[in-house]
């Protein structure tokens, strides 16, 4: 199989996946240094799996440890940009 093949993508198959050259790649794999970026686009690749990341989520950055299951994802599905709603009674009742 083709490697764009592999990745599952919403761009055309012969345009590949979209992803981001990071400098201080090689630095991360071997220091465990997390990599704080704002490409929440960037398609997860093979080579990224043990690299810690800190994904902006528009507030802050939310670390991110990339597995074997989340290759073909894209960073942003695992820094939420919303918070999750909770109701809660007020004290009076």
């Amino acid at each position: 199989m083709q490697p764009s093949l592999i990745v599952r993508s919403g761009r055309s198959a012969w345009k590949g996946p979209y992803f981001v050259a990071f400098p201080n790649l090689k630095q991360a794999l071997e220091d465990h240094v997390p990599i704080r970026t704002q490409e929440r686009s960037c398609t997860i690749l093979p080579n990224f799996v043990g690299i810690r990341f800190m994904v902006h989520n528009g507030k802050d950055y939310i670390p991110v440890t990339v597995t074997q299951d989340m290759v073909g994802h894209k960073l942003g599905e695992f820094a939420h940009t919303k918070k999750r709603f909770v109701y809660r009674m007020t004290k009076n009742r």
